[in-house]
């Protein structure tokens, strides 16, 4: 079986549970940026949970189905119809040998997630068929979707059914502002006791930008670093360091002026001051964001951070029971 793109959306790229073992040698985690909503999608459709899906950005595809399918659409909301008629979002639904999937605008959220029983069956490279686009490989050719192109998916497990739903208790939140629990980083200690109270006091806007790589914010106040003699090997810019590595979630301010949160196509090291990084609880949260959603950065210590993954791991195990 195959899916047949007529139109591919914004951004449309097959992503699974992401390419783990690689970032000591610059290949990012690449994978689905909301993991959440990734893993409800294939539970739906009685896929295994890192299977591979299609990640949609803001702009969801239209697709044809060569063959019958079961098919989940969770995260953001898009309303998806089969044939022009209305179909569930976060509920398995059936599509027939030849129909036609669409959706309408996302009205909130701005990641939704395509699942088919069965998977979509693109290569495995480095363990992962999630798709890095600065690399060029991985997923569909190495690239996102474009009209014409035919993604091949694979046999759909036993049990797979329409009428699977999510449990409203525990659907993905899309609120238009969030709150963003980070941990003081490496080089916190740079910047003025007066700009870290203004970072975590300001209310920032994704910028237009904010893409994989990271989510740009915006009309935020600036923030001043320390005066200091730049060490050898760091740039001129007061936010310039001697290379360090990235960690996941971590937060740069180039020039001061705008948070860039790197998110899981970001390379793994460069020469800005990492001022803090994002808990991987709440990283979901930023996929989900809009250009012009609000957040507010919430300062929290490694103990209170380890709780919020307890947490995040308590509801994805509700999720699992509730579906399986």
């Amino acid at each position: 079986m195959a899916i047949e793109v007529i139109k591919p959306g914004l951004a449309t790229t097959v992503q699974d549970a992401g390419r783990e073992g690689y970032y000591n040698v610059g290949i990012p985690l690449s994978g689905a940026l909301d993991q959440y909503s990734f893993r409800a999608a294939n539970l739906l459709v009685g896929n295994e949970e890192n299977a591979a899906v299609l990640e949609c950005a803001l702009m969801a595809p239209e697709l044809r189905f060569t063959a019958a399918a079961i098919v989940a659409v969770t995260g953001g909301n898009c309303q998806p119809k089969v044939d022009g008629v209305v179909a569930p979002l976060n509920e398995s639904f059936a599509v027939s040998a030849g129909s036609v999937v669409s959706f309408d605008f996302m009205r909130l959220g701005a990641r939704a997630y395509v699942a088919v029983a069965g998977g979509i069956d693109v290569p495995v490279i480095l363990g992962s068929r999630s798709t890095y686009g600065l690399g060029a490989f991985g997923g569909f050719q190495g690239r996102k979707l474009a009209a014409g192109d035919v993604v091949p998916t694979g046999i759909a497990r036993p049990g797979a059914r329409p009428g699977r739903r999510i449990p409203d208790a525990l659907v993905t939140p899309l609120p238009k502002e969030v709150e963003l629990r980070v941990v003081p980083g490496l080089y916190y200690h740079r910047i003025t006791d007066e700009a870290a109270a203004g970072f975590f006091e300001d209310t920032w806007s994704v910028a237009p930008e904010a893409d994989r790589i990271g989510y740009r914010y915006k009309n935020g106040r600036p923030l001043k670093f320390r005066d200091r003699v730049q060490p050898f090997g760091a740039g001129s810019d007061p936010s310039n360091i001697v290379d360090a590595g990235y960690p996941y979630g971590s937060i740069q301010v180039p020039g001061g002026v705008e948070p860039i949160i790197l998110h899981r196509d970001a390379v793994s090291g460069g020469g800005y001051a990492m001022i803090g990084t994002v808990i991987s609880a709440d990283m979901d949260k930023i996929a989900q964001m809009q250009p012009n959603y609000k957040a507010r950065f919430v300062r929290v210590d490694l103990d209170e951070a380890l709780a919020a993954r307890a947490a995040y791991k308590s509801r994805l195990g509700q999720l699992r029971a509730a579906l399986t």
